[in-house]
């Protein structure tokens, strides 16, 4: 028993013989496949990449080391908020074959995408998820990261 609740609600769930929908359900998403919930690792190592590419961009054009850190979530978040309106994911998202998408599939509009990468930016509201899979910031921009 306390393996299960080391494991979560939803393995403690299973375990008991309750039901518990696939991430992504309750959304009206599929379970596998395009348009279904991407997860936790991939969005982890998406994410990665786009703050790697920042600090390339930082490093190459200000070699000192003052400053260079909120430089660097500057420029992030300037890359994030350029390419999720734009084209629904960052270049660490195109790679991995994810996006940002809205609860209907199109695009985040730039307001969404602001107060989105905004919540990213303070790194916890990422942290905390729900069942589907989605983040703080994306369930306060009614966004979800789903496979393309």
């Amino acid at each position: 028993m306390l393996g299960s609740w080391l494991s979560g609600p939803r393995s403690f769930a299973e375990a008991a013989g309750y039901e518990v929908p696939y991430p992504g359900a309750r959304l009206g998403l599929p379970a596998e496949g395009a348009n279904s919930v991407a997860g936790f690792g991939r969005r982890l190592a998406a994410t990665a990449i786009d703050w790697g590419v920042a600090l390339l961009i930082v490093g190459a054009g200000h070699p000192s080391q003052q400053s260079r850190g909120w430089l660097t979530l500057g420029v992030f978040a300037a890359i994030n908020v350029a390419l999720v309106t734009t084209i629904g994911a960052g270049i660490g998202g195109r790679l991995l074959g994810i996006r940002v998408a809205r609860l209907t599939g199109a695009n985040p509009p730039l307001v969404s995408v602001l107060l989105r990468t905004l919540l990213m930016a303070l790194a916890i509201p990422p942290l905390i998820w729900d069942r589907d899979g989605r983040g703080l910031h994306d369930r306060s921009a009614g966004c979800v990261v789903v496979r393309r």
